[in-house]
């Protein structure tokens, strides 16, 4: 993909992923022309980062972030108390997402991209990791491009909480099951999806994968492995080091990440913006089709407290 920018300056990071953007400001009040070289580097480089961007608050990131597309919050985890859309992590509640995956895959439109903005950095540790799924798909030899193509996944919010909510007690990881199964979810994707502005194709994989259509659970985890395999190549991957005042863009169509626990007890905090996707289209042009959206709660009146709480308002 050759472009060649006007309005910002991108310096690549690695040879397939990840890009820094130097010397802009970011804020809902861009030129439109600026917009659109920052969409089309994310589209280039699948993740995009920003330093220094200390000016940033919750209203000012959503902003910011509405100029990219449409904003969308998690269907079954409540947004920061005070804010329209941010999904705040933080480790002294024990949100560590320290596993490969997609964002909310378990969707049938699964989000576009998020925008994530470190408020708390360790000193040491805590970088955050992005493997990009269509170098990946790329690679493989031929023989398993021509079955990736044909497959389909199921994907779940049905997982090991345990995995994500790090060094806390039974109850508290079954009070975040709760919130997180509120609505239970199951989607059959293709596990080669197009991408709807590309046109590349790119493996959809990642730790809410439950299994392969046609494949009992033993086979679909050896066939998950092999895939898996070629997306966390270390020349897929690229690995930040957050400064307070960062914030990294993903195309979410195109990339897993994960959080690396690493830290210890040191404090870090990141909030997240989602952008609102569509409904992936295999290589056949089958689309995606959710099978399962069960409502246990609605958690529409709840927020996510300072102190880690979630919290019902009226």
């Amino acid at each position: 993909m050759s472009y060649t920018y006007q309005h910002i300056q991108v310096k690549p990071i690695t040879g397939h992923t990840g890009a820094e953007i130097q010397g802009l400001t970011l804020s809902g009040d861009l030129a439109e022309e600026v917009v659109q070289e920052i969409n089309q580097a994310l589209l280039q480089y699948k993740a995009i980062f920003f330093k220094g961007q200390t000016h940033l608050d919750d209203e000012a990131q959503e902003a910011f972030a509405g100029r990219l597309g449409e904003l969308l919050n998690h269907p079954t985890v409540p947004i920061k108390q005070g804010s329209k859309h941010i999904l705040e992590l933080d480790s002294s509640h024990g949100a560590r997402a320290d596993s490969w995956h997609t964002d909310i895959s378990f969707l049938d439109a699964y989000p576009k991209a998020s925008i994530l903005r470190s408020v708390v950095a360790p000193a040491a540790g805590g970088d955050t990791a992005w493997a990009n799924t269509t170098s990946a798909y790329a690679s493989l030899p031929e023989p398993l491009k021509a079955l990736a193509d044909t497959l389909r996944a199921v994907h779940s919010n049905d997982f090991d909480y345990a995995a994500i909510v790090k060094n806390k007690t039974p109850d508290a990881i079954s009070k975040y099951k709760n919130f997180f199964n509120s609505t239970e979810y199951e989607t059959e994707h293709p596990l080669v999806r197009v991408h709807p502005e590309t046109g590349e194709k790119t493996l959809l994989l990642g730790h809410f994968f439950k299994h392969f259509v046609g494949f009992n659970s033993k086979d679909s985890r050896k066939l998950f492995e092999l895939f898996q395999s070629y997306v966390v190549k270390q020349e897929n991957i690229v690995r930040w080091r957050w400064e307070a005042g960062d914030v990294a863009i993903w195309d979410n169509r195109a990339t897993q990440h994960r959080a690396i626990n690493d830290y210890g007890d040191q404090h870090r905090v990141v909030r997240r913006v989602t952008l609102a996707g569509d409904i992936p289209v295999g290589v056949d042009g089958r689309p995606s089709e959710t099978l399962r959206k069960e409502q246990k709660q609605d958690i529409s009146d709840y927020r996510l407290t300072h102190d880690g709480q979630y919290e019902k308002v009226s």
